[in-house]
C-alpha cells in the first residue's frame, strides 16, 4: 500500500509539475516579446538566402483555432505568426536597395503534423509586397540568389497549400531587353471557373479586336472552346484555374507598353505537370498582342501553347519587340496557333496555320523560329489567294507619303522624285536568317489585267537577301526575276535578271477590239547591277542591259489612255493623230551606265514608217533626254511631222516638236509604252503582222542576252546597230516588198540571262 500511495503522489506530482511546466509555457508565448528574436530571425534568414534580411516591424505570435479542422483536432490550436515591414537586400550594384518589400507576413502552422515533422502551413497572406527585378548587360540578375547548402538532408517537410496578396508591385529593369516596366498584381477575388472558360471569352474579345482592325467579320469558330487547344494528343490534363489579375505600363526596347491579364496561382507555378494558365491583352506601342493558352512547367518554361492574336501598323515593328526581321507592311492583323519548346541549344517556336490581312490582302501560312547559332533561322510557306499590288508597296518604300508617317516613317518622299527613297533597313538584316516561300495565287494590279501564281523563295542569311526566283504568271506568260541584295557591306551590292515570255498582246489589252484579233506577243530580258541602300540610289548606280522585242499587233491612242501612259500618248497622237496603227515589229535595247539609261536600239515599224528613238534618261535626276525620229515609207499616203522630243522628270515630262533637226541628245526609253524605263524594264509596246526591212535585223540583234558588271563596275559600251541610222532607215525602207512577219514562236526563241 505504501508502494503505491508513494507512485500515486509520484504521478500526481508529475501531472502537476507537467500542468504548470504547460501553464508557464503559454504565459511565456503570450507574454513574451517576441521582438527580441528579431535579430536571431533575420541573422539566420540572412544566412540562408545570401542576402540581407530584416524584419523592422513587430513579430507576433498567437494562437487560433483551426477553422478547416472538425471532430477534437478543432479544439488544439494553432500558432499563428505575424511579421511586420520585412525587407529583403539587393546586391550591392543593383540600382534599388531592396529586391523586396512586405508590409506583413502572416500565416498559421498546423500544430499536429509536427509530430510527423511535417510543416503544414494551409495559407500563407502577403500584405503589399513588392518586388524589383533587375538585370545588367553583363547578365547578372538580383533574381538569382545563393542558397545555403546543407550537408544532410532535411528531415523536415514543407506543405504551403496557397499564397493570398493583396495590391503586389513588381518593378522589371532589363538591360538587355531594356524593358523599364511597372507591374500591379493581385489575386483575384475568386478564382476563375475554369481556364476554358476564360479562354473562350478572351479569344472572342481578341478576334474581335483583329477582325475591327483587318475589316473582316470575326469567325465564331476560331473563338469557341471545342477549338482550346492541347499540348498533346489525347485528353487534356487538368488546368487549374487563374488566380491572379496583373496590369503593366512602362517601356521596351524604347518603345511603350501596356496591358492586362490573367495566370494562374502561385503555387500553381511550381508544378510541373499541369498546364499553367495565361492570358494576356498587351499594346507595344502599335502593335496589339492577345494571347490565351497555357504555359508547361513554367517555374523552368519547358513550353507554351497558345492561342496569338497581332495587329498593327507594320509587320516591321515587331523587330523591337521579338528580334524578327519582317518587311514594311501595310496594317495588318493575324491569328493562330503558338507553340513552343525552350531548349539549352535555342528556343523553337511555331505559329501554325494562321490567318488574317495585310492592308486587302489575306495572308495564310505557318512560320517557324529556331533559336539556332550564330544567327537564328525563320523559315516556313505563306499563301495569298487573293494579294492587292499595292499592298506590296512598302516593302520597297513606295507607297504614299501618308502610309509612310503612318507606320512610323520619319523621311518623306520627295515630291519630285518618283523612285523611292526610302531606305533598307539593311542593319537588320544580319539579325536572322529566313528562309520562306511565298505563293500569290492572284494579285490585282488591274482587275483587266490580273497576275497569277506569283512565287518567289525568300532566302536571307548573314545579312545577303535573295529572291530566286520572283516569278508570276500575266498575259498568257510569264515573268521570272532573280535578285540579290547584298547589305552585308556599305552600300548595299544589287544584282537583278529578269526574263518575260509569251506576253499576249491580246490578253495584256483585253478591252482593246482592235488588239483581239493580234498574234502577237512580247518577250523580253534584263540584266543589272548597281549599288546604293534604296531604290533611287540603286537606279542611280545601276550598269547593265535591258532588251524587249513585240511581234504582231496593233497599237491606238485608246489604248494608250487605258493603260495610263501619259508621256507615250502625246508622242503617239504627234505622230499619228487619233488613228490606229498597225505595228509589224519593235525593238528595245537598253544600256545603263553609271544610272544613265541609253537608248542603243529602240525601232518600232510600221505598215506606213519606221519610228527610231535615242537619247537617255538620268536615273539619278530622272531627267529624260529623247529624240524621236519618224521616217516615211516611199510614196505610201502618210503625213508623219518633224521630229520629237521628250524632256523633262519622270514627274513633269514634257513632250514637243523638234523643228530645229536630229541633234537632241538622248537620255532614256520612253516609246509608245515606256514612262519609266527602270521600274518598268520591258517595255510593252504595241504590235502587228507586217515586218519589212528592220524586223529580222532587229529579231536577230535581239537573241543576244543582256548582260551585266558586278555590282559598283561601269558596263562596257556597244554601239548601235545599222539600221538605227537615219540613213538606213530611210533610204532602205521602200526598197523590195517586205520579207514574211516571224512567228510570234520564232520572236521568243533568243535566250536571255
Amino acid at each position: 500500500m505504501a508502494q503505491g500511495r508513494k507512485i500515486g503522489k509520484i504521478v500526481a506530482w508529475f501531472f502537476a509539475i507537467l500542468a504548470l511546466l504547460i501553464a508557464v509555457i503559454v504565459v511565456v508565448f503570450l507574454t513574451f516579446d517576441w521582438n527580441r528574436a528579431r535579430p536571431w530571425v533575420d541573422d539566420k534568414v540572412s544566412q540562408a538566402i545570401g542576402r540581407q534580411f530584416h524584419i523592422t516591424g513587430d513579430l507576433k505570435l498567437g494562437w487560433a483555432r483551426p477553422p478547416s479542422e472538425t471532430g477534437w483536432k478543432r479544439w488544439v490550436p494553432w500558432p499563428r505568426f505575424t511579421a511586420q515591414k520585412i525587407t529583403v537586400a539587393n546586391p550591392d550594384w543593383a540600382k534599388q536597395p531592396y529586391f523586396a518589400t512586405l508590409d506583413e507576413i502572416e500565416f498559421q502552422v498546423a500544430l499536429l503534423p509536427l509530430l510527423a515533422h511535417d510543416i503544414v502551413i494551409p495559407t500563407i497572406n502577403l500584405v503589399n509586397p513588392s518586388i524589383d527585378l533587375e538585370r545588367l548587360k553583363d547578365n547578372r540578375n538580383n533574381w538569382t540568389f545563393k542558397f545555403q547548402q546543407s550537408t544532410e538532408p532535411s528531415t523536415w517537410n514543407l506543405k504551403l497549400h496557397d499564397v493570398a496578396f493583396a495590391k503586389g508591385a513588381i518593378a522589371v529593369s532589363d538591360e538587355i531587353t531594356k524593358a523599364d516596366m511597372q507591374a500591379v498584381v493581385d489575386t483575384l477575388g475568386q478564382p476563375v471557373a475554369s481556364a476554358e472558360a476564360a479562354s473562350e471569352a478572351s479569344a472572342a474579345s481578341a478576334a474581335s479586336a483583329a477582325a475591327a482592325a483587318s475589316g473582316a467579320p470575326a469567325n465564331p469558330a476560331s473563338t469557341s472552346a471545342g477549338n482550346s487547344i492541347t499540348t498533346k494528343n489525347g485528353p487534356k490534363p487538368p488546368v487549374p484555374p487563374y488566380g491572379i489579375g496583373w496590369t503593366v505600363k512602362g517601356t521596351y526596347n524604347k518603345t511603350a507598353v501596356s496591358g492586362e491579364g490573367k495566370v494562374g496561382g502561385v503555387l500553381a507555378i511550381q508544378d510541373a505537370e499541369r498546364p499553367f494558365p495565361v492570358q494576356a491583352d498587351v499594346r507595344i506601342g502599335d502593335t496589339h498582342i492577345a494571347l490565351v493558352g497555357t504555359v508547361t512547367d513554367p517555374a523552368h518554361l519547358a513550353a507554351l501553347d497558345l492561342r496569338l492574336w497581332l495587329q498593327g501598323v507594320s509587320m516591321a515593328h515587331l523587330y523591337p519587340i521579338t528580334g524578327v526581321t519582317l518587311p514594311e507592311t501595310p496594317p495588318y492583323a493575324t491569328e493562330g496557333r503558338l507553340v513552343g519548346q525552350f531548349k539549352k541549344e535555342g528556343n523553337v517556336f511555331k505559329y501554325e496555320n494562321f490567318t488574317g490581312r495585310v492592308g486587302g490582302s489575306d495572308i495564310n501560312g505557318s512560320l517557324v523560329y529556331a533559336g539556332r547559332q550564330p544567327r537564328p533561322l525563320l523559315s516556313g510557306e505563306l499563301v495569298s489567294h487573293l494579294l492587292q499590288f499595292s499592298d506590296l508597296a512598302p516593302i520597297i518604300g513606295a507607297d504614299s507619303n501618308a502610309s509612310k508617317a503612318k507606320r512610323g516613317e520619319e523621311k518623306k518622299q520627295p515630291s519630285a522624285k518618283a523612285l523611292p527613297t526610302e531606305e533598307f533597313k539593311t542593319d537588320r538584316w544580319k539579325a536572322i536568317d529566313t528562309d520562306v516561300k511565298f505563293t500569290g495565287r492572284r494579285i490585282i494590279k488591274d482587275p483587266d489585267l490580273p497576275i497569277t501564281d506569283l512565287y518567289t523563295h525568300v532566302v536571307m542569311k548573314d545579312g545577303v537577301l535573295s529572291l530566286e526566283p520572283l516569278k508570276f504568271g500575266v498575259a498568257g506568260g510569264s515573268l521570272a526575276s532573280n535578285i540579290h541584295l547584298d547589305g552585308s557591306t556599305t552600300p548595299l551590292k544589287g544584282r537583278v535578271s529578269t526574263e518575260a515570255r509569251h506576253l499576249k498582246l491580246k490578253q495584256l489589252f483585253p478591252n482593246v477590239k482592235t488588239m483581239q484579233s493580234a498574234l502577237g506577243e512580247v518577250n523580253g530580258d534584263a540584266a543589272l547591277s548597281a549599288t546604293g541602300n534604296s531604290p533611287a540610289t540603286l537606279a542611280a548606280t545601276s550598269n547593265g542591259e535591258v532588251k524587249a522585242l513585240i511581234t504582231d499587233g496593233t497599237v491606238s491612242r485608246l489604248y494608250m489612255e487605258a493603260a495610263g501612259l501619259n508621256v507615250a500618248n502625246v508622242v503617239y497622237e504627234k505622230l499619228f493623230g487619233k488613228r490606229d496603227v498597225k505595228i509589224n515589229c519593235a525593238a528595245a535595247d537598253f544600256v545603263a551606265t553609271n544610272g544613265v539609261l541609253e537608248s542603243r536600239v529602240f525601232a518600232l515599224d510600221t505598215d506606213d514608217a519606221v519610228i527610231n528613238m535615242d537619247g537617255n534618261v538620268d536615273l539619278k535626276t530622272e531627267e529624260m533626254d529623247l529624240a524621236i525620229h519618224p521616217h516615211t515609207k516611199g510614196f505610201r499616203v502618210f503625213s508623219l511631222r518633224s521630229p520629237l522630243y521628250v524632256k523633262g522628270t519622270f514627274k513633269d515630262p514634257h513632250v514637243g516638236v523638234n523643228a530645229g533637226a536630229l541633234a537632241v541628245r538622248g537620255a532614256a526609253a520612253v516609246g509608245l509604252g515606256l514612262i519609266n524605263p527602270f521600274a518598268a524594264l520591258i517595255p510593252l509596246i504595241a504590235p502587228s503582222n507586217n515586218k519589212p526591212l528592220p524586223c529580222q535585223q532587229m529579231l536577230a540583234d535581239m537573241r543576244n542576252a543582256p548582260s551585266a558588271p558586278a555590282a559598283g563596275q561601269q558596263q562596257k559600251a556597244k554601239a548601235a546597230p545599222a539600221y538605227m541610222s537615219s540613213d538606213a532607215a530611210g533610204a532602205s525602207a521602200p526598197k523590195a516588198p517586205a520579207p514574211a512577219s516571224p512567228s510570234p514562236a520564232s520572236a521568243a526563241q533568243y535566250k536571255g540571262s
